[in-house]
């Protein structure tokens, strides 16, 4: 056995998940030894693509997964997936081949530690064979215990040499959760206390604190929501607003905006999720809840900023006030309040004026079908543009499992490698994925790599043959702008998906959807592409509210 072969061993002995990559000479010998030792590999067409595909897995299956790819130009193809895993604070492993020191005229020579830090990930490095074991076990911990994407370096020069196997590999040792402050906990109290209207809004921090927030939101009298990628987090709860931020319901953000406490668990409360601080009142309190210090109050100013997890500082919280006796009360949960999220908090309840044309279909009734159309036990992938609120607000989830958002670099392109991640990462459910017509087409190549998963995957294309952001915003702002560099020919996505050897349809009205249905009563053993021919919808509304922050 050499290095390279026991860096493989040792992650499949510490239980990663599944791996992703293109394989090359730098990365050969350590990919099968991942596969050697257990753990599944999915060959990608390009680095980018395996990499938010490892990405999505790891968000969706709470496993860490591994992206490998070949020395110098592998690492670059990648680096805007693991830029987006880095800044979503994804546990994810990425085996990155590295030059030799020596090899100072190699065409694969370059600074990796300085391109992986410049997108915030953490760079580590096998330094011998004697370290080896070490080496993976400390990258692999940083992932899990910092949730951290890690790259680990493997030099050429190290690699091959004979590997110095251990006796046993050591133990990462999960860390306990951090526990608020006494003092935090009871101003936290007093501020609810004192609150007639408070909104809890869980983000990515409190995914896994459902319980513990809903036991206190339902003492305190809170109603709940999330920020986009918690999505599916309360739907139990009959006093859930859904997603807070761009994609609420008119209803959803006229209650938010009237609370006088809103408190954030595990929730940046940025641009996206706050609407530039338009969702918070005059007067209105706020509490962040987070793991680190620097967190609290980075994108608006905060009343309270607790250090802590948040379904400890829930439960911490709520057991405060049942020792001082203070009772359940309804608070923001009124029956009033019930009747009108029961009549009206789904953008489903919510009229529109139909766009459709002969030729196109209003992406709004579009997704209405489909959500009917489409399984419940789906998981819902969403990639970047104008497009993207019909999904994210249209498509239902079962729970906070059945959505995965990789928009923190705010990258076209992701979504097609995000839904194959994701439905690797859940096989019983049906993987559905969002996209527009721009960011298909950068993808499109990983459209083979579903086919031969053989992934009952559907992608809906809403194609206005436009990047249709740019074309609503700079057209609003100079009506005598030249769009040529943001509008193209149209493209024939059904043939192109048939091409690729998955079902292509194009859809043109609500008719023609029946196929949807024809394909899901086949027991489709691949992926199905409806080329969603969309009118202008002038611009979305939630992206004109974004580009105000630029």
């Amino acid at each position: 056995m050499n290095v390279a072969e026991l860096v493989g061993k040792t992650l499949a002995g510490l239980g990663v998940g599944h791996a992703f990559g293109v394989v090359g000479s730098g990365n050969f010998a350590v990919t099968n030894a991942l596969m050697a030792h257990g753990v599944a590999y999915t060959a990608t067409r390009h680095e980018g693509g395996a990499a938010t595909m490892a990405d999505a897995y790891s968000r969706t299956s709470g496993k860490v997964s591994v992206l490998s790819v070949h020395q110098g130009c592998g690492l670059t193809n990648a680096a805007t997936g693991i830029g987006e895993a880095a800044k979503s604070r994804t546990p994810l492993i990425v085996l990155a081949a590295e030059a030799a020191p020596s090899a100072v005229y190699s065409n694969f020579a370059m600074d990796e530690d300085s391109f992986v830090t410049s997108v915030y990930a953490v760079s580590e490095r096998v330094h011998s064979a004697e370290s080896a074991v070490a080496d993976t076990v400390r990258a692999y911990r940083t992932a899990v215990n910092d949730r951290r994407t890690v790259v680990l370096n493997l030099p050429l020069n190290i690699q091959a040499l004979p590997a110095v196997e251990p006796v046993e590999i050591p133990v990462v040792v999960p860390v306990e959760p951090i526990r608020p402050s006494h003092a935090s906990v009871e101003a936290m109290a007093v501020l609810l206390q004192s609150a007639e209207r408070p909104v809890f809004v869980a983000g990515r921090g409190g995914k896994s604190a459902r319980d513990e927030i809903l036991a206190l939101a339902r003492h305190s009298g809170a109603l709940v929501a999330t920020s986009a990628v918690a999505k599916g987090l309360f739907n139990e709860d009959e006093f859930n607003l859904g997603i807070s931020g761009g994609f609420s319901s008119p209803l959803a953000a006229e209650l938010i905006s009237n609370a006088d406490l809103i408190v954030g668990f595990g929730c940046a409360l940025n641009m996206w999720t706050m609407r530039h601080g338009h969702l918070i009142g005059n007067g209105t309190k706020v509490i962040q809840v987070d793991l680190e210090e620097p967190a609290l109050g980075a994108n608006r100013p905060v009343d309270l900023g607790v250090v802590g997890d948040s379904a400890q500082c829930a439960s911490d919280v709520l057991s405060l006030l049942r020792s001082q006796k203070i009772n359940q009360r309804d608070g923001y949960r009124t029956a009033e309040v019930h009747e009108r999220i029961t009549q009206g908090i789904h953008w489903q309840q919510v009229n529109y004026q139909d766009l459709s044309t002969d030729n196109s279909i209003d992406p709004r009734t579009l997704t209405k079908r489909l959500d009917q159309l489409l399984p419940a036990e789906r998981i819902l992938s969403v990639d970047s543009g104008n497009f993207m609120g019909y999904p994210s607000q249209f498509l239902s989830v079962p729970d906070e499992h059945g959505f995965c958002f990789t928009q923190a670099f705010q990258a076209i392109g992701l979504g097609l490698y995000t839904a194959i991640g994701a439905g690797l990462a859940q096989p019983d459910r049906l993987p559905v994925l969002g996209t527009g017509d721009g960011g298909f087409h950068m993808a499109i190549a990983e459209l083979d790599t579903a086919v031969r998963l053989k992934m009952p995957l559907v992608c809906i294309v809403y194609n206005d043959a436009a990047y249709g952001a740019e074309v609503h915003h700079f057209g609003a702002s100079d009506p005598a702008a030249d769009m040529a560099s943001v509008v193209f020919p149209e493209t024939d996505f059904a043939a192109i998906g048939r091409g690729f050897g998955a079902e292509g349809i194009t859809v043109r009205s609500l008719e023609d959807l029946e196929a949807v249905k024809q394909w899901l009563e086949s027991d489709p053993a691949g992926p199905l592409v409806i080329d969603a021919k969309i009118p202008s919808d002038g611009g979305a509304w939630w992206l004109a509210e974004a580009f105000k922050g630029h």
